[in-house]
């Protein structure tokens, strides 16, 4: 049993693919992609994270992505449509806590993709990633308990709902609940 996380992955940007997607390193150029998610109303209505004023905004979350992965405590990537390379999304390891092996996974899709199984594909893919080059016991998910078709998704890539926190979260001066998700390695085992 591995109960070490793969610091390798900080030596240089790992970079991967599933069969319709391209997984790499998110770039200041963008961040007009990100904006365009970020400020989209339907996007933010279960993120609990202030939207998107500018394209400064997004910028600003990129820089912020960059330093979680040069301080080793989170890992982003952009989601790249492979067909018509298109930036489409962003999915990454958004807090890690490597004593443990485990890291909270966190993603956003352009609408315009959403119901084609985009998400599905990403997560899997990601999750795959996670347990065999990264070494994680566990990942979790946080999720606003209004957003159903997140928690299918995740229910669906072989995740369990573990817990339903009441009014944790403050947010915008109201305090929200939160349901969380987990899936270990072993899970995924037959």
């Amino acid at each position: 049993m591995i109960t070490e996380i793969n610091k390798n992955i900080f030596k240089a940007f790992p970079e991967f693919e599933s069969e319709r997607l391209l997984f790499r390193k998110i770039l200041l150029s963008d961040a007009k992609d990100i904006f365009l998610i970020r400020s989209d109303d339907d996007v933010m209505r279960f993120m609990d994270v202030s939207k998107h004023h500018s394209v400064s905004d997004s910028e600003k979350l990129i820089d912020s992505m960059e330093e979680s992965y040069t301080g080793e405590t989170g890992i982003c990537w952009a989601m790249i449509e492979k067909r018509s390379k298109t930036f489409i999304g962003y999915i990454g390891f958004i807090r890690m806590t490597p004593e443990h092996c485990r890291a909270e996974i966190g993603y956003a899709l352009k609408p315009e993709f959403w119901g084609k199984g985009f998400m599905y594909e990403t997560i899997s893919r990601l999750v795959k990633w996670g347990f065999e080059v990264m070494n994680l016991h566990s990942i979790e998910a946080n999720v606003n308990p209004l957003n159903e078709k997140s928690q299918k998704v995740l229910e669906r890539v072989g995740f369990t709902r573990e817990a339903y926190f009441r009014e944790n979260y403050l947010f915008d001066g109201k305090f929200l609940d939160s349901v969380i998700y987990s899936l270990l390695e072993k899970d995924l085992t037959p």
